[in-house]
């Protein structure tokens, strides 16, 4: 599902639920010991995710720990990023000379829950999420947060500085899907630009959503040739909640 949303250069692994089959490195099994047995499940299974896109790079399989904010480790070279909602996990990745960053989440195509809309909403935003669905059954509020957390994953590790909910004003166009699946684009404006790695301001970045099987997903990349000014993803309260 999420590869749908990402461009060559990037690889991608996903699962609907468990995987019984994952396990993981030591130093990443005393992390999750005294947690619950969904945090082992979600911890254990998005891993298994992103072991088997390291792979698709022709890379061995590595621990994945998390590093400040929660941001995942990546071996020298690799860029990517991982997400989990209730009933699906999901990891994307690509060598760091075909993309400079990726940022993904998923959340449940559900309402969210009462009070958060507003706690992350610009009030153009707010007006929009509210107007109803693109002519389907969407859940808007759910998506504009989801497309919120992909930009955040993808400014943090990229910018290394804290960025808000109200410091991205979004953005969506709706497009038809495969059986009518709904899914488009988004573009996300940075309210507090800032210099990117080559010198410039990153101030905007595009991305793209869809939904399918009670899931909505978002995806942002940053070309490694342009990592700066706008970024686009082509197609193809923890904020590193993937962690």
């Amino acid at each position: 599902m999420i590869e749908d949303l990402l461009p060559d250069g990037a690889v991608a692994s996903d699962v609907f639920g468990p995987d019984g089959s994952a396990t993981l490195h030591p130093e990443e099994a005393a992390l999750v010991a005294r947690t619950t047995e969904l945090r082992r499940e979600e911890f254990t299974t998005v891993r298994a995710c992103a072991r088997r896109a390291l792979a698709a790079l022709g890379l061995p399989p590595a621990p994945v720990l998390p590093g400040v904010r929660n941001a995942p480790r990546w071996p020298e070279g690799v860029v990517g990023s991982m997400t989990h909602c209730a009933g699906y996990r999901a990891a994307a990745l690509a060598r760091d000379t075909d993309l400079a960053m990726i940022g993904i989440d998923a959340e449940p195509d559900l309402p969210l829950p009462g009070g958060v809309l507003e706690s992350i909403a610009l009030p153009r935003e707010l007006a929009w999420a509210r107007s109803g669905g693109f002519g389907t059954r969407l859940c808007r509020d759910r998506l504009l947060f989801s497309a919120k957390e992909a930009v955040y994953k993808t400014w943090y590790p990229l910018l290394g500085t804290e960025l808000d909910f109200d410091d991205a004003d979004i953005s969506f166009r709706h497009e038809e899907g495969p059986a009518g699946r709904p899914q488009g684009t988004f573009t996300a404006r940075i309210l507090r630009p800032r210099p990117g790695p080559d010198g410039r301001p990153v101030h905007t970045f595009t991305g793209r959503w869809l939904s399918d099987r009670g899931i909505i997903v978002t995806a942002i990349t940053v070309p490694a040739s342009r990592a700066a000014t706008t970024v686009s993803c082509r197609p193809g309260p923890d904020r590193h909640k993937g962690g």
